[in-house]
């Protein structure tokens, strides 16, 4: 079904035609949900726009676009505000309607997009042989809401993860390892992953430091690249143990995602410098082949360059990037491909952007876009780090949130006298503390840094996790007491006579709006706004209207809209990757 803000902007759109003539048939209606109650619900400020190419005040434009309006049916009479907005005021019986036909849906009246196009999102890429740390959090619940989002709107969307997995830091481990454990690269996790972390950062310093070892580390890689047996087997080994140290983090946070990593495009690098070969673009430099961006120029001036081979005749990331660009588009037929990193990594996307556009890598029909984000903080404004200055793991940052809402759960139960079996308390402090973690990351605009605060994310109060749950938990607490099944009001006739109760439907009737706009700016923060404000319109509704001893037939119109409310809570959450609880 169409949303409300789609059916206004089609009727503004055949006024003007009306009004006008047909050349006025793609002009933007200009329509938006207003933000104050007095200039009506929605509001058209297509009459400004027009005014110097029809040489009229926009009162008078407004005037005859109104003339030629026909939207009896759905509001009142629409009135001209200020200097030419209109507005329009809609009518509770029209509302009332949309409501009926959204709660005979199961996806609430959003229909999926009629051309299910291919998109690929890259997201979360954490590096084998090391642990997950906080810094892999945003991209991998910004990237996994995302993915949720627009397979919800019906697109096939791969979720990609592409891991480090292939490079000189093999050389490195490998090297040392043969010095120090040579059991770990015959025999699978005969060291803990904490530990192969320990030594990797011991193999990059003597990397640093030692030509001796840096020269046979780079041998190493090179045996590796060639296909060694016992190189490929430690370096299955090593990816394998990696893998299962992930999955436990994904399986917290569910998250699903297909493996693909650096070494899957290793077969492809050389192609790539080929192809940018034949089409010219390849230029020499200190012995090193790079294309020369159009655009980007250094302090001096000059042309900055993005390496595809080194020297030494090894690739890169660049080169890497633009192989998956090319596999992305003509293997897995990507019509959009999402790329969720940290903002530093802007520079480095456009210039591959680029590289693969004038390469023809990249065709004009496939949008590659980025999704950068920033930093998250501690809550002195410092990067988060443990009192010994590592970063923190991303395994103990999730655990402390879960074991902190257990605490706050349990000296919740114990002021209001409560008692609740163990698994109770584990699951809802599970629940709680994780999706605490999320929320507080996805309700803020991706690009700003954040601080983490536990005791923030944890709030019963405001625009944070606990509170959309407790939502949802206080419709699941009217049907346990009122003894209702909601799935038997269907088909009641609803009423919306309070105030409260229409407030709480123009809010709920805006969800199909919400998810296009997230779909579009790929900003999750959006829903999660919406949320929190539709939270807080049913609590207001909650307080003032009676809903359990109500008379027929507002009785049964006030459970219709408490029921729509938890479901489209429970929609929301569930593509932010948060689940609902029926008690907390």
């Amino acid at each position: 079904m169409k949303s409300i803000l789609e059916v206004l902007q089609i009727a503004v759109g055949k006024s003007l035609v009306a009004s006008f003539g047909e050349e006025y048939a793609n002009t933007d209606p200009l329509v938006n949900a207003t933000n104050n109650p007095k200039f009506g619900d929605y509001q058209a400020n297509v009459a400004l726009s027009l005014s110097k190419k029809l040489k009229q005040a926009p009162r008078a434009i407004a005037e005859t676009i109104i003339a030629n309006l026909e939207v009896a049916d759905i509001a009142q009479e629409p009135q001209i505000a200020g200097p030419g907005f209109i507005n329009f005021t809609l009518k509770p019986e029209y509302l009332a309607a949309l409501l009926g036909e959204i709660q005979g849906s199961d996806r609430l009246g959003i229909e999926p997009v009629e051309q299910a196009e291919k998109i690929v999102v890259d997201f979360s890429s954490p590096n084998i042989a090391k642990e997950m740390h906080v810094g892999h959090l945003r991209s991998t619940i910004i990237g996994d809401s995302i993915a949720r989002v627009l397979e919800f709107q019906g697109y096939d969307v791969l979720r990609l993860n592409h891991v480090g997995d292939w490079g000189t830091q093999f050389g490195m481990l490998i090297t040392y390892l043969k010095e120090a454990y040579p059991e770990a690269l015959t025999t699978a996790d005969a060291l803990d992953i904490g530990d192969l972390v320990s030594l990797y950062k011991k193999a990059k310093v003597r990397f640093d430091e030692d030509a001796d070892f840096k020269e046979t580390a780079r041998k190493e890689v090179v045996r590796l690249q060639d296909g060694a047996a016992d190189n490929r087997h430690a370096w299955k080994l090593l990816c394998d143990q990696s893998r299962r140290e992930f999955q436990v983090i994904y399986d917290i946070l569910d998250i699903n995602l297909t493996e693909r990593g650096e070494s899957f495009y290793n077969p492809f690098l050389e192609n790539v410098v080929k192809e940018l070969e034949q089409k010219g673009l390849l230029e020499e430099n200190d012995g090193a082949k790079c294309v020369f961006l159009e655009g980007f120029t250094n302090k001096d001036g000059d042309p900055l360059p993005v390496i595809v081979q080194k020297s030494d005749g090894g690739f890169n990331y660049a080169t890497t990037d633009l192989a998956a660009i090319n596999y992305r588009v003509s293997e897995d037929h990507a019509s959009r491909i999402v790329y969720v990193t940290d903002a530093g990594q802007a520079n480095h996307f456009a210039g591959v952007f680029q590289v693969a556009r004038r390469a023809g890598l990249l065709p004009e029909t496939v949008q590659a876009i980025h999704v950068p984000f920033g930093i998250v903080k501690n809550e002195k404004g410092e990067k988060i780090k443990t009192r010994a200055g590592k970063t923190i793991k991303l395994i103990d940052l999730l655990n402390e949130a879960v074991v902190r809402a257990k605490q706050d759960i349990t000296n919740r139960l114990k002021i209001e006298e409560r008692e609740e079996s163990e698994e109770f308390i584990d699951n809802v402090a599970q629940i709680v503390g994780i999706s605490a973690v999320k929320y507080a990351d996805l309700s803020l605009k991706r690009i700003t840094e954040y601080k983490f605060s536990y005791d923030n994310m944890l709030e019963l109060k405001g625009n944070t996790a606990p509170y959309m749950l407790y939502a949802y938990v206080r419709v699941q607490g009217i049907s346990r007491k009122g003894d209702i099944d909601y799935s038997e009001l269907s088909g009641a006739k609803i009423l919306l006579e309070e105030d409260s109760e229409l407030t709480l439907t123009k809010h709920l009737l805006q969800l199909t709006d919400v998810l296009n706009e997230v779909e579009k700016d790929l900003l999750p923060n959006r829903l999660c706004q919406y949320l929190f404000e539709l939270s807080q319109k049913f609590n207001q509704f909650y307080d003032r209207c009676d809903i359990l001893k109500a008379a027929e037939p507002q009785r049964t119109s006030r459970l219709i809209l408490a029921d729509l409310t938890a479901r489209t809570l429970k929609l929301g959450l569930s593509l932010l990757g948060i689940p609902v609880l029926d008690r907390m």
